[in-house]
């Protein structure tokens, strides 16, 4: 039975009624404080828990002067506090009016029980994986398709048109996210798995059977690329239904997907064309992905109900998040700064007289080392929070670019190190950036603001490579400008997290507080 809270009560010295907000109450029982804060935007409310015996148990929560009383089942555990620089644990902050539901209408969910593992949550984490093998493998045979069509195919073409068609992939990958997400948080992940699933193998096959340039823009840009958005955003944000304290974890465990399928699918294709020529590679690779991704869709499941007012069309309160603007700028930066070297390695040991065995060698090494760091980077996320590792990483990517890519002229050993290094801190970034997205709104949001980051980090890949390509050659073929342009974005970014950290922590916080 719930405590009356509307009886009278004697009040003592340090009676919560008379407490200022930011001030501690006194709880009975255990020697326990209890933060008792402003509910004002970019605070954290704070709940005095009683009747801790009973079946049924309540909680006021303080709002100004105002206070709510509201059931909480039996025997449900809430996330704890940690005392973070005067206040409590940012990990709960509200992010925008929208983001800040009624604690009885099925869209909140800070005080729910995240299960941070077990058999089911880490069959989840499987399934996205499968999932993102599919769709990132595609994704990163786009140089070897790029190099056969041109080749082969293609000869008759302007040499940007298939340039033109891998590009619009990429983008359409990246920024149909501003609609998938949502249709994620709204509908949950089965119906975009499957949908996805279903058009990239279509999409596959037709290319297979393709004959003129429109039929491959159309067919392998536009549905392919839709089919992508359809299996990496979902994928990546259900982890958020099972995972909080180790999300950067789960999710790093998850996007190693990327860094095998780079290794894994341009060896494929590249036998296969050897082999049995473009119809049957694109066959081939269409029943690869059409296999991964059936298991993807028997073991992605949604835990948390799909939010009752989430709307499947794009939304721009999302910006009137504390902190969100700046997070935007801050993944912007890093991701312009990590597509050039992605791009740009393999010509560049080129360009320094290196065999293209050599460079293809190279590349092998950064995917390797990337799936380390995508592992490594989510683990550090959780430990010392993901703003602080996004930090530290980028000014070690920095450090990388000045220190390491720059001086190289033809030593083998120093383009081997860049690509230990560099490919170990840019896979530290692909699995914090969606966990730094969801510490500023609700698991039940997650898609949209995650879709909504990357469809604007779309347009930084977008621009990353031309600028890159014309500093080449603007330079007449050095890539020292390519370089520091690189290094300096990475500085940004860095700039750019901390700054983001900040103004959703507040600038009277220490600098290393962890969030």
């Amino acid at each position: 039975m719930s405590r009356d809270l509307s009886s009278p009560r004697p009040k003592s010295a340090h009676s919560v009624d008379d407490l200022q907000p930011g001030a501690k109450a006194p709880v009975a029982g255990p020697s326990l404080w209890v933060p008792v804060l402003d509910r004002s935007p970019g605070s954290i409310g704070g709940a005095v828990e009683s009747d801790r015996g009973s079946d049924v148990k309540s909680t006021t929560t303080t709002t100004g002067s105002a206070s709510s009383t509201r059931p909480l089942l039996k025997n449900k555990r809430h996330s704890s506090s940690r005392s973070v620089a005067g206040v409590s644990d940012v990990s709960d902050l509200p992010s925008h009016p929208e983001s800040s539901p009624d604690p009885n209408d099925g869209d909140g969910d800070n005080d729910d029980q995240y299960p941070e593992g077990g058999f089911r949550a880490w069959l989840v984490v499987f399934g996205s994986w499968l999932a993102l093998f599919a769709s990132l493998g595609l994704m990163n045979v786009m140089a070897t398709f790029d190099t056969y069509l041109s080749a082969r195919h293609l000869v008759d073409h302007e040499p940007g048109s298939v340039g033109l068609m891998v590009s619009l992939y990429t983008v359409l990958s990246f920024m149909l996210g501003i609609y998938v997400g949502p249709i994620f948080d709204k509908y949950g992940p089965r119906w975009p798995i499957m949908g996805g699933s279903v058009c990239l193998f279509a999409a596959l096959i037709v290319v297979s059977i393709s004959t003129n340039y429109w039929h491959l823009l159309v067919a392998f840009a536009v549905f392919s690329g839709l089919g992508s958005a359809l299996l990496f955003t979902p994928s990546i944000a259900v982890i958020g239904h099972y995972f909080k304290a180790r999300r950067g974890l789960a999710t790093g465990v998850a996007t190693t997907a990327g860094s095998v399928s780079a290794v894994v699918f341009p060896y494929i294709v590249q036998e296969l064309f050897v082999k049995v020529g473009w119809p049957w590679t694109m066959r081939a690779l269409a029943l690869i992905c059409l296999a991964v991704a059936v298991g993807a869709n028997f073991l992605i499941r949604a835990r948390l109900p799909p939010a009752k007012h989430a709307k499947v069309s794009p939304s721009v309160h999302v910006f009137a998040t504390k902190g969100f603007g700046l997070t935007l700028g801050a993944v912007f930066l890093l991701q312009f700064a990590s597509f050039i070297p992605l791009a740009f390695l393999s010509a560049y040991v080129l360009a320094k007289g290196f065999s293209q065995e050599f460079s293809f060698d190279v590349v092998t090494v950064l995917n390797a080392s990337s799936a380390f760091g995508r592992v490594a980077g989510g683990w550090l996320g959780d430990l010392i929070g993901v703003y602080n590792a996004n930090v530290a990483f980028a000014v070690v990517s920095a450090i990388a670019c000045f220190a390491v890519w720059l001086p190289v002229e033809e030593g083998r050993a120093g383009m081997v190190g860049f690509a230990v290094l560099f490919g170990f801190t840019n896979g530290s970034g692909v699995s914090l950036v969606p966990v730094t997205v969801g510490r500023l709104c609700g698991t039940r949001e997650y898609g949209r603001f995650y879709g909504t980051v990357y469809t604007v980090v779309s347009l930084g890949v977008l621009l990353a490579i031309p600028i890159a390509g014309k500093l080449v050659l603007g330079n007449r073929g050095s890539y020292d400008g390519l370089i520091i342009l690189t290094g300096v974005a990475y500085l940004a970014s860095a700039v750019v997290f901390m700054v983001a950290k900040m103004s959703v922590v507040g600038w009277r916080a220490r600098p290393w507080v962890v969030f």
